[in-house]
């Protein structure tokens, strides 16, 4: 018969090379508090941030009306469910994104500058001069009380060396996360290694389960057979939720690896595993939901895409390449498609988090979710009116459901000193930021 019991929420299942995080239980939470709200239950924040390459069209992407009174444009309909789950913002810039006397290279601006609000330099040699990005901010500041500080994710491999785009290194064209003014934090973009790292696994041990056809499940079951029986019912359900979840992640992310494990009802196997494939960023999306659910990290960002990147995404319609299309004004119509189909993966991953029961709440009022791009027009290379949503509560610390018109040039930068204070993360100055961004909170 399950005993009371008291969890931290630093509790692990451990087997043979693996270590496996927990979600959110009832016997943890008499220990938690919503960060910086003493008295209340304390359940964390977390922040991420996803990068779109290529802007957005302006006409199809910005919102009719204006703060609770707004109709979603075309390319956010995907979202419509989600209403009061999140917050539109328009007219942010990234004033450091500009050339600032630099000629070209406005992509890798995009991407070096979206979390950074710094302008990067044409570099000398392997150098490459930039700022810290918000995700780096927060991750070096909080307390240390996850395995990981930060989680870097993305879907199309990362560009190392050499010149991408007048002179500009090929470094700020594959990277959003900075560490510090010159090394960017690499990103993951293969599922199975982001699945091995989530669970302590590494990939010798990973062959070895495959070759023994067993699942991570199987060397944690002792541990996890012994903590089921002393929780109680509510726990033992989210534990099982949680056990199915996993394993199910499991297959698709080795059915995808090219194992032989046989794939989930549903998963087709696709015919290529491109960096641009649904299953790909599907995954990548789910890997960051369970990376949060299980408290692996509080702070994450995923680039769906490269700056400049001429990805190709038939499920939306169009098999044309995302840059060269977003060059062509009169195929704006041709180019919403790969942004809708974008808003659309989105959407499902909102889904996946507002699943996840936690607290009083779900996963998704817990956390703060940026989705972005670091062009508007990317057919004139601007940097102003840049896309831009804010999905989650942080708590209910934030006022949801409405579309958020600032004053033209409003810095981006801004925004992040207010998602940085509900982290608990006071700063005086972010890249170009001149305050907090009003009316955000609640």
């Amino acid at each position: 018969m399950p005993v009371s019991l008291k969890l931290d929420r630093r509790t692990f299942l451990r087997g043979v090379g693996v270590t496996m995080g927990l979600p959110l239980l009832d016997a943890m939470q008499p220990r938690l508090s919503i960060a910086g709200d003493e008295g209340t239950p304390n359940i964390p924040s977390r922040m991420a941030f996803i990068f779109i390459p290529n802007g957005a069209v302006e006409k199809y992407w910005m919102p009719t009306g204006e703060g609770r009174d707004f109709e979603f444009s075309k390319t956010l309909a995907p979202l419509a469910s989600f209403r009061d789950d999140l917050n539109i913002l328009s007219h942010l810039c990234h004033e450091m994104g500009k050339p600032q006397g630099f000629a070209g290279g406005d992509h890798g601006r995009s991407s070096a500058s979206f979390l950074t609000g710094a302008h990067p330099f044409v570099p000398n040699g392997d150098e490459l001069p930039h700022g810290i990005s918000v995700d780096q901010v927060a991750a070096m500041r909080l307390k240390p009380d996850c395995p990981f500080r930060s989680l870097e994710l993305g879907v199309e491999p990362p560009i190392v060396t050499g010149s991408c785009d007048s002179n500009y290194h090929c470094g700020y064209f594959a990277n959003i996360s900075w560490r510090d003014f010159s090394r960017p934090m690499a990103k993951e973009v293969r599922p199975q290694f982001v699945f091995d790292r989530l669970f302590g696994s590494n990939p010798q041990e990973r062959q070895r389960r495959l070759a023994e056809r067993k699942s991570i499940l199987d060397m944690v079951a002792a541990d996890a057979k012994g903590l089921q029986q002393k929780l109680g019912k509510t726990d033992r359900r989210k534990l099982d939720e949680y056990f199915s979840g996993v394993r199910e992640l499991e297959r698709q992310v080795e059915f995808l690896a090219g194992s032989d494990a046989e794939p989930p009802e549903g998963f087709e196997r696709p015919v290529e595993t491109s960096p641009s494939s649904p299953e790909h960023i599907r995954q990548m999306y789910d890997l960051l939901a369970l990376a949060f659910q299980i408290n692996a990290t509080r702070v994450s960002t995923l680039m769906l895409g490269n700056a400049q990147s001429d990805a190709t995404y038939p499920e939306s319609g169009t098999a044309v390449p995302h840059h060269a299309i977003s060059h062509q004004p009169d195929q704006a119509d041709v180019l919403q498609l790969i942004e809708q189909y974008h808003v659309e993966h989105f959407a499902r991953f909102l889904a996946k988090l507002k699943s996840i029961p936690e607290g009083e709440g779900n996963l998704l009022d817990n956390s703060m979710i940026f989705y972005g791009s670091g062009l508007g027009n990317a057919s004139e290379h601007s940097h102003d009116d840049l896309p831009a949503i804010v999905a989650g509560s942080a708590g209910g610390r934030i006022e949801t459901g409405r579309h958020l018109v600032y004053p033209k040039n409003t810095p981006m930068a801004n925004l992040f000193l207010s998602m940085l204070d509900l982290m608990g993360v006071e700063v005086n100055q972010l890249g170009d930021s001149t305050g907090r961004l009003d009316r955000f909170l609640a």
